[in-house]
């Protein structure tokens, strides 16, 4: 990669030097690189690269979930979030991580002034930390806990009482080990309780993912009543829900929905409709 990079740099010798550039202009072309390339390649280069990936004009987004998911240590991770933070000078306004752990969290979360996107999915975050720093996380509009099974209603209802800028929700969850019922079959206790706590705490979503949420009927009404702007709804696998009533016909009048039996339907355009590309690239 820096060998490449330098014969990019000679190339450009008669036109004007790349390592002259000033440090704002030289992010606008890094950030264009994997977080990982960034730290260990870059910089080897010139000064004035290594100047401009350590200073926070690249890291206003920070996105590792790739590096994070190869790496698989905790330890490791939670060293790179606070290295890749620090350098950011707090003005990161995206981190996307996987297996992050509370000690990460508390640190990025009291250096979260302009954080507006935070995806950590399979991290290892509690509720504890949560009520502690939910406060500093009040900028969110976008928030991933999809599989943070050390996150329960509580740190949900935490996020929900500070976060009032959330519009997209995902809070996906593992697939039950055991074999899936058929449709019209209940495939647990139902549990409405994080359903509840969404439907009341966080009215301004636009999106939300609730895959194998063990919620029915009652908690998917509140989140459809009190969730006025919610237009994306994926609810693949709440095997408790029976669609009763006017239920069915709410969901499918979404321009985003897929239900809770998408992969048991003949026609997938009725099941899933809308444009999904469009709403993942929204919050990518």
């Amino acid at each position: 990669m820096s060998g490449s990079i330098n014969k990019r740099v000679r190339s450009n010798d008669e036109g004007g030097r790349w390592e002259g550039l000033n440090p704002e202009v030289l992010a606008l072309i890094f950030v264009r690189l994997p977080a990982e390339e960034r730290v260990r390649t870059v910089g080897l280069v010139c000064r004035s690269w290594l100047e401009a990936v350590a200073g926070p004009y690249c890291w206003t987004e920070i996105d590792i979930e790739q590096w994070c998911r190869r790496c698989n240590r905790l330890d490791f991770i939670d060293l790179a979030v606070k290295k890749l933070v620090r350098r950011s000078k707090c003005t990161f306004r995206r981190l996307s991580a996987y297996k992050l752990g509370d000690s990460a969290f508390s640190y990025l979360a009291n250096c979260a002034r302009s954080l507006k996107v935070l995806q950590i999915p399979m991290s290892e975050v509690t509720d504890k930390m949560i009520q502690k720093h939910a406060e500093s996380l009040a900028n969110i509009s976008v928030l991933d806990i999809s599989n943070c099974l050390k996150i329960t209603s509580k740190g949900l209802e935490s996020f929900g009482n500070q976060c009032k800028s959330l519009t997209h929700l995902k809070r996906n969850m593992p697939p039950p080990e055991w074999e899936r019922p058929a449709p019209g079959f209940s495939s647990s206790r139902v549990d409405d309780t994080e359903a509840i706590i969404i439907a009341n705490t966080m009215t301004g979503l636009h999106q939300l993912e609730l895959c194998y949420g063990r919620f029915g009927d009652s908690g998917l009404r509140a989140l459809l009543t009190k969730c006025e702007k919610l237009a994306h709804l994926d609810i693949l696998g709440c095997w408790n829900l029976e669609l009763e009533g006017d239920l069915k016909g709410k969901c499918e009048q979404l321009a985003v929905y897929r239900s809770p039996w998408f992969d048991y339907e003949e026609d997938d355009v009725s099941s899933y409709s809308g444009d999904e590309s469009s709403d993942s690239d929204s919050i990518s």
